[in-house]
């Protein structure tokens, strides 16, 4: 396994140097805006660099992934018509036509779908009918897809909670005795690393860097969403297509569906609160701006550096919290209810920021101007 590791790694790296000249050659880069702030004509092909790394460990270790066939073309559409969209900036509907189509395409020809969340009420499992199945799949694919799709802001930010999210499915994975699963999570991680290098400017420098692209990010949520369903739900092995794949491992869950949420908790509550707050607003769910939680961060004097260090250290405490609790096997309710209390003190805490930073800042004041007063010399006290 460290051996194809390696060759997947290098891999990446060689693609990424190849497909930027590529890209700037065919105009697929980022031009500076008012709301995209960076220097130059970034190449947009981070995303297409993972997913041939993808193909490539795919090809060389065909065992790791459950309905690979099905999962490489659902994955190389909406790769395209990511790229299309970094070239030609196609519209939100077009968009979401595309990722719907794909999402009954799993349910249908590869039995993907969400058919019981858990005892999250705490009344026992909830099972899901046909059309509910249909309804909450498609939605939860959807959701992922443009989760990661809208978190990536600065820098490191995108790569980095991918590698959260797929460590952290590796390790229960690997709890579970599901190791060609636990080998792709690796992979994924692998082929990540020269973005995550390359985009952080290292060790080539800015002349170097390359962006994710909307391809990339799609390309990160589909592929976490795959592994959500197979992690969390039974999978029917009858179509699989892959002889060498050990299929028993699959009818045993690795963690069960509330775990899922804790593991894109961050992407998922940053998207639902921003769509919440332009919706209230009157505005499109899906208008970008720049509200963010990686914008909120650097408005309040966060270097991008911090900014990504503490998103990435708080994603990963969400993670952890459940694994935790997937290993100790807290009640399934217990862990729902405490990932809504999150997201309400999230959404509440993000709606009111400027209060509460404005309250501090006061505050802090306040203490230094008094502790002046009482001290008017600055005499050390005996």
């Amino acid at each position: 396994m460290d051996s194809r590791l390696t060759i997947i790694f290098f891999f990446s790296l060689l693609s990424l140097i190849v497909l930027r000249k590529l890209a700037k050659k065919v105009a697929l880069v980022d031009i500076p805006t008012a709301r995209k702030q960076h220097q130059g004509s970034i190449p947009l092909i981070g995303g297409i660099s993972i997913f041939l790394s993808v193909c490539l460990a795919i090809a060389i270790m065909p065992a790791a992934m459950p309905h690979s066939t099905l999962y490489l073309l659902s994955a190389f559409i909406l790769v395209t018509v990511g790229v299309i969209d970094d070239k030609y900036d196609i519209s939100v509907k077009a968009r979401l036509l595309v990722q719907t189509i794909v999402s009954i395409t799993m349910i249908t020809v590869g039995s993907m779908s969400l058919n019981q969340l858990g005892d999250i009420a705490g009344f026992g499992d909830l099972a899901l009918n046909n059309t509910a199945s249909y309804f909450v799949t498609t939605l939860a694919i959807i959701g992922a897809i443009n989760a990661f799709n809208m978190v990536d802001g600065i820098d490191g930010l995108l790569g980095g909670l991918a590698a959260v999210t797929f460590s952290s499915l590796g390790i229960l994975f690997l709890a579970n005795n599901q190791v060609h699963l636990f080998q792709f999570c690796l992979v994924i991680v692998t082929a990540a690393i020269p973005y995550i290098m390359l985009n952080l400017g290292f060790p080539f420098g800015q002349r170097y860097k390359v962006f994710m692209g909307d391809a990339g990010s799609i390309f990160i949520g589909f592929t976490v969403i795959w592994l959500l369903i197979c992690g969390s739900q039974t999978v029917d092995s009858s179509p699989l297509g892959n002889s060498t794949l050990d299929t028993s491992a699959l009818n045993d869950p690795a963690f069960r569906p509330v775990t899922a949420l804790w593991l894109i908790a961050l992407p998922l509550m940053d998207m639902a609160t921003i769509m919440i707050r332009r919706i209230r607003k009157g505005q499109s769910p899906f208008k970008p701006d720049r509200e963010h939680l990686h914008h909120i961060c650097q408005r309040l004097g966060l270097t991008p550096r911090m900014t990504l260090i503490c998103i990435c250290s708080f994603a990963s405490l969400l993670a952890y919290v459940g694994i935790i609790g997937e290993q100790y096997q807290v009640a399934e309710s217990i862990m729902f209810v405490s990932f809504v209390m999150v997201f309400v003190i999230y959404y509440t805490t993000i709606c009111h920021i400027w209060r509460i930073t404005t309250f501090i800042r006061q505050k802090l004041t306040s203490d230094m101007v008094t502790a002046k007063n009482d001290n008017p010399r600055g005499n050390i006290p005996k």
